[in-house]
């Protein structure tokens, strides 16, 4: 079994900050990537942001500049630093990672069960 555990996410006014964690745990073999994605209400789930083992980062242009990704390969954790943000950022974001459970097993995609992020005044 592998889990995926969001915290961080709550009420924030507009031009705010919040950071989100992501803990994978289980039996993991190795992590590929991790990333944050996000769903608003009537909207299709989007990419916000990856981050690979190497370290390497993909954003989606409506956060760049604003959002960065981060991970702790140690720890299976990776982190989203949140900041100015804007009510249009107001969605349901779930943590997502790619790994293997062993050496001989495929590649597979696991998903967190998501927090609430609300940026309202």
């Amino acid at each position: 079994q592998v889990q995926l555990v969001e915290s961080g996410g709550g009420l924030v006014q507009p031009g705010g900050s919040l950071r989100l964690s992501c803990v994978a745990s289980g039996v993991i073999f190795r992590i590929n990537t991790m990333g944050w994605f996000r769903q608003a209400p009537g909207k299709e789930r989007e990419l916000v942001a990856t981050i690979s083992s190497g370290g390497s980062t993909y954003y989606a242009d409506s956060v760049k500049g604003r959002f960065t990704i981060s991970g702790d390969n140690a720890k299976n954790t990776v982190y989203l630093q949140m900041n100015s943000l804007k009510p249009e950022d107001t969605a349901v974001f779930y943590c997502n990672a790619v790994l293997r459970r062993a050496v001989v097993d495929r590649v597979a995609v696991y998903w967190g069960q998501g927090t609430q992020v609300t940026v309202s005044s």
